[in-house]
């Protein structure tokens, strides 16, 4: 088979079957494999020959969900070139060290995004670089800025094809959030994506399922947990652009779809749309959920009101994403638990001279098999750290497993926390308190709530004899960090507890707040 010319293949064997509906279109796109196929064959041939991307060239994408991700990402399969796909929840200041990074051909955008668009363009500007093209989804664009939907309409639909390609190439970059600094792109091989296929194909995907995605298609849980399985198997995969509890009922009932996957926050959200009551869940074949655990009354209340088995799982950009399952007949019984590797992952834990440890002793999850990525885009450095000499790759996570082989993770890249979701690692937040000039000492700690799981706590010490409020300080983050990164609220302090090392211990600020 032609690395990366998925669309080709399917089409050949399913010309007529749906392959996506597009529920965030009004009205709704609605396309087979064989008129995807052309769509992207026409993308493709107009980036090759208008914006001249060629092998390895960047392709950046900054949309909510919608066709235009996937187009991106499979015309750049065809043509051997990167989807770089952006964190719409990134201040505008973040997106632009990025795109600096990676220097994408081409940038496509959704009107949500115009004026961070704006800024990145004066910004860049400034530095002497300039992004060659610009695509708009919809809306008038920023000056010099073509429209997507004519651009397909203007090139030809013949096949593109790139024999250069290999399964070492890579296909997409997937942005990160670091412990410190800019976000990592994990470099998706063509390889990873193809075991990831086979990962999820064991963890219960038929031929006939019918997929709702409302994961960010710039994540990889999004783009590649359940998406390009369904493309290889030829199934039908739905949008939306955002998550909507009383559209997705809707949805699932009218298309009956068969898997569907989401995290706690979502499945939460939905108990309390207008329509839950009265929605029909039964097509469903089983849900996912993951991105923190799965509270066990909520299970339960999926079990006694809809009859939902539930899967749970566990993963991360660099690895699958699928890494950890755990099966519904588990949910309870093992409730906190991530479940066992997939089929194709090899996994340690171990401990801080990188010798194996038995059951019930916590240690480092370190990982390794042909679902890993390829090291970080332009970061040798981050990549040597994470990648041992033997190809482990080194997590962070402190993770034990049971006498049953059952995993748990016990702590998450030490300070990290997940708020909605999203990782949001506490040094980042703390080096931006830290250009205030009025702080003196500052951390930033996670803390249970009941909507998104955790939500940050900024604790602050202010300089001797500076002034500034919980308020001004809230309004210093807005204006430096994506909103889900910023603390629910600051806390002023006159101390921070310190161990004898003159390190913060978090620990007991967690511990204090919580009570």
């Amino acid at each position: 088979m032609y690395i990366g010319d998925y669309l080709g293949r399917r089409e050949i064997y399913s010309p007529d079957t749906l392959a996506i509906i597009d529920a965030g279109k009004d009205p709704e796109l609605r396309l087979t494999y064989k008129q995807w196929n052309q769509r992207v064959n026409r993308l493709a041939n107009w980036l090759s020959d208008t914006a001249k991307v060629g092998f390895r060239d960047r392709v950046a994408i900054l949309a909510r969900d919608g066709i235009e991700h996937l187009d991106s990402f499979y015309a750049c399969g065809k043509l051997g070139a990167i989807h770089t796909a952006l964190n719409w929840r990134l201040h505008w200041r973040e997106l632009i060290a990025l795109i600096e990074d990676t220097q994408p051909k081409v940038l496509i955008y959704s009107d949500d995004f115009i004026d961070s668009v704006r800024e990145i363009e004066k910004a860049i500007h400034a530095t002497g670089y300039r992004i060659p093209c610009y695509l708009h989804i919809e809306g008038q664009g920023i000056a010099n800025s073509l429209h997507f939907e004519s651009t397909l309409q203007s090139a030809p639909d013949t096949p593109v094809i790139n024999d250069r390609v290999t399964k070492e190439d890579i296909a997409c970059l997937l942005f990160t959030g670091g412990t410190t600094g800019l976000p990592k792109g994990a470099q998706i091989s063509h390889r990873q994506v193809a075991w990831n296929v086979l990962n999820t194909v064991i963890h219960d995907l038929a031929h006939d399922d019918t997929y709702l995605c409302v994961f960010p298609l710039f994540h990889a849980g999004g783009l590649f947990a359940y998406v390009s399985s369904q493309i290889v198997f030829g199934n039908t995969t739905i949008l939306t652009r955002i998550f909507d509890p009383e559209q997705v009922l809707n949805l699932i009932e009218r298309e009956h779809v068969t898997i569907f996957a989401g995290v706690p926050t979502m499945y939460q959200g939905l108990t309390q749309a207008p329509n839950w009551d009265s929605a029909d869940m039964s097509s469903l074949r089983f849900c996912t959920s993951g991105g923190a655990p799965l509270p066990v009354p909520l299970v339960e209340q999926y079990t006694r009101e809809k009859g939902i088995r539930f899967k749970q799982g566990f993963g991360m950009t660099e690895f699958g994403p699928g890494l950890f399952a755990l099966p519904p007949e588990d949910a309870i019984r093992k409730a906190g638990s991530i479940g066992r590797p997939n089929y194709f992952v090899d996994v340690r834990i171990v401990d801080e001279h990188n010798k194996p440890l038995g059951p019930n002793q916590p240690g480092e999850l370190i990982l390794r098999g042909p679902s890993g990525f390829s090291g970080y885009w332009n970061n040798p450095e981050a990549s040597s750290a994470a990648l041992d000499d033997d190809g482990w790759f080194h997590t962070g996570d402190i993770v034990e497993y049971d006498d049953e082989w059952y995993f748990y993770v016990r702590d998450r890249k030490k300070d990290m926390f997940i708020s909605g979701g999203e990782n949001v690692y506490p040094v980042e937040i703390e080096n931006v308190l830290y250009k205030h000039s009025a702080v003196h000492m500052c951390a930033v700690v996670g803390l249970p709530d009941e909507k998104w799981g955790e939500v940050g706590l900024a604790c602050v010490v202010l300089k001797p004899d500076a002034n500034a409020s919980e308020e001004i300080l809230m309004e210093h983050m807005r204006a430096h960090l994506a909103r889900y990164k910023v603390p629910k609220r600051v806390t002023i302090m006159e101390a921070l507890p310190l161990s004898g090392m003159g390190k913060i211990l978090k620990r007991e600020l967690r511990e204090e707040f919580i009570g």
